[in-house]
């Protein structure tokens, strides 16, 4: 119900003080999550700071149906970004939603900057500021999360967020690493952790949440779960996850390979999720009161360097977003090099998509003579070549000269001093995820408040809309559309796997069975209000569609729509700029 889900948690790092404010209006027109959040960070965020000052907020959220429903268990954490400058917004799983909401809280704020590493403990209403200057340098997230578990209380309950190497040296596209195996992945929301000294947060909770109507709660209970276990889309999940994904995207000329210098990948049988469910899959993990199970982990055996004949265990959380950036889009097959540089990846707290796209920009850089090996550290980067990729990825985080200084701004930053712009795969100054689909999935990356794949997934246009005619100003129209009622999905906050569940009529019987009394208009607007709340915000930071260029080799390569046209990108772009930001 509205009542407690209005508390927002205020920290502030620098003077080691908080406090709790209730704003029931607040919730009741944005609902929670990325609505709530974008609010807050208008608000919060002084305008044209630098995304690494003490200013810069970080602001965790969720909405009215955490804890409640199934599948409703993603929290959005929103900043401004050191990745692009602009609105940085990244959403997790795991048990972080639950813990927020059991604690008392719809939102909380941080700000302000520690003069000393620590971590956050936050359990119900009280807040510990934890000496964490043993943990600041650890090679591991891994361990830093162990230490954590094993001095805080309210084991099953909590939630731990931690940051690794990447973070404390202001990698741009350092995430924060939760339960393990669930990421704010993209934008940097590490790098923002970093540069406050906040080494991580624990948070729990015991509270109870009310219902409205406990009839009409328990039926829309039952809807939504019989969809949720009996779904196709759903089995999909739970039997591969997205690495589902690998064999069709590559069957239908759309899986980007070898920094996209080819749309098919050979090999792709030896990466598919059917090959790592049969060689490496482990266990299967679910998020908070979600029953599919959708996370998959991966168990790989290898010798120890030293001791021939004893082996250890790695357990890797895998999915198709990460097969896509270390495999196809590096050119390697070898399986248990993919798992060591993610297994790297996962532990200095890096986003692998990011991290990908680099090397892969970095790979083709270095075979053109854009640079050499003095700038690489003496390493000789080719396709597939897994323990360069592993050494350079250190080497981004550590960053020993100027080459990695820049590679651990991303790969625009990179290539604006290096040049090889026309091939560095970055819109809107995001790097591009799996997806070389068509017209669609670019507009919709550059358009896009975040310049993220699932913003208003151009992918999935392209493919529905494959032999069909479309336009550039219907692309554009059904990207807004499409975006804007994500916008009601990530404010409840409800994970984008289960959209074809919660449409309008399911979403307004589970809000109205907590106490909410909106109807399907209700929720367009909604929708509509939070979409240019966003870009109010962007446009107040600089943001410029003519600043934003596209890399010449999107162009180049064909797609499963034939080739992809500037002019109809230029088109989109310039119909976009005057129907949506009326200029």
């Amino acid at each position: 119900m509205i009542e407690d889900l209005s508390n927002i948690l205020h920290i502030d790092l620098s003077e080691k003080q908080f406090y709790q404010e209730r704003r029931e209006n607040l919730f009741k027109s944005r609902l929670g999550g990325t609505g709530v959040a974008t609010k807050l960070l208008s608000e919060e965020c002084p305008k044209g700071i630098d995304p690494t000052s003490p200013e810069n907020p970080i602001i965790f959220s969720v909405g009215p149906l955490t804890g409640s429903f199934p599948l409703s268990s993603k929290t959005v954490a929103m900043f401004k970004s050191p990745h692009t400058g602009n609105l940085g917004e990244s959403h997790c799983g795991g048990r972080s939603a639950t813990s927020i909401r059991l604690s008392g809280h719809g939102a909380v704020v941080i700000k302000g900057s520690s003069e000393i590493p620590i971590y956050l403990a936050i359990h119900d209403d009280k807040v510990h500021f934890r000496d964490a200057s043993s943990l600041w340098g650890m090679d591991s997230s891994y361990t830093v999360g162990r230490i954590i578990r094993e001095n805080e209380p309210r084991s099953g309950l909590r939630s731990i967020m931690r940051i690794g190497k990447a973070g404390e040296k202001g990698v741009t596209y350092a995430g924060v690493v939760t339960e393990t195996y669930r990421h704010f992945g993209r934008l940097g929301l590490g790098a923002v952790f970093g540069s406050k000294n906040l080494k991580g947060l624990v948070i729990s909770g015991k509270s109870s949440l009310p219902v409205a109507n406990e009839k009409k709660y328990r039926d829309i209970y039952e809807e939504i779960y019989d969809k949720a276990v009996s779904s196709p889309a759903m089995k999909k999940y739970h039997d591969l996850g997205t690495s589902k994904n690998v064999l069709p995207l590559n069957e239908m000329g759309a899986l980007p390979t070898k920094n996209l210098n080819e749309a098919k990948f050979t090999e792709a049988e030896e990466i598919s999720g059917e090959y790592f469910a049969d060689e490496f899959l482990g266990r299967r993990l679910a998020c908070s009161h979600c029953p599919v199970g959708c996370i998959h982990i991966a168990a790989f055996r290898e010798p120890y360097e030293d001791e021939q004949y004893f082996y250890k265990t790695s357990m890797v959380s895998y999915d198709y977003e990460p097969i896509y950036a270390l495999c196809p889009m590096l050119g390697g097959t070898n399986k248990k090099g993919f798992f060591r540089l993610l297994d790297k990846i996962e532990a200095l707290g890096m986003d692998a998509i990011s991290t990908g796209v680099s090397l892969a920009w970095a790979t083709e850089a270095q075979k053109k003579g854009l640079i050499t090996q003095d700038e690489t550290c003496g390493l000789e980067l080719d396709w597939g070549k897994y323990t360069s990729y592993r050494k350079a990825v250190e080497l981004i985080v550590e960053q020993p000269n100027n080459f990695y200084k820049y590679l651990a701004g991303g790969v625009e930053r990179a290539a604006t001093k290096y040049g090889g712009k026309e091939f560095a795969l970055s819109l809107g100054g995001n790097e591009m995820a799996g997806y070389h689909t068509g017209h669609a999935y670019y507009i919709g990356h550059l358009i896009g408040a975040r310049h993220g794949h699932l913003d208003n997934a151009g992918y999935s246009l392209d493919q529905d809309t494959l032999g069909e005619g479309l336009g550039p100003e219907e692309t554009v129209d059904r990207l807004v559309e499409e975006e804007q009622w994500r916008q009601v999905l990530s404010s409840l906050v409800v994970c984008f796997f289960a959209r074809g569940i919660y449409d309008q009529e399911v979403v307004t019987k589970a809000l109205n069975s907590v106490g909410f009394e909106l109807d399907e208009n209700d929720l367009d607007r909604v929708g509509r209000k939070i979409y240019k709340e966003k870009f109010n915000y962007k446009l107040r930071e600089g943001f410029s569609l003519e600043e934003k260029s596209v890399p010449n080799r999107i162009f180049n390569t064909p797609s499963p729509k034939g080739e992809i046209g500037e002019d109809y990108i230029d088109e989109a772009l310039e119909y976009f700029e005057k129907k949506i930001l009326g200029k």
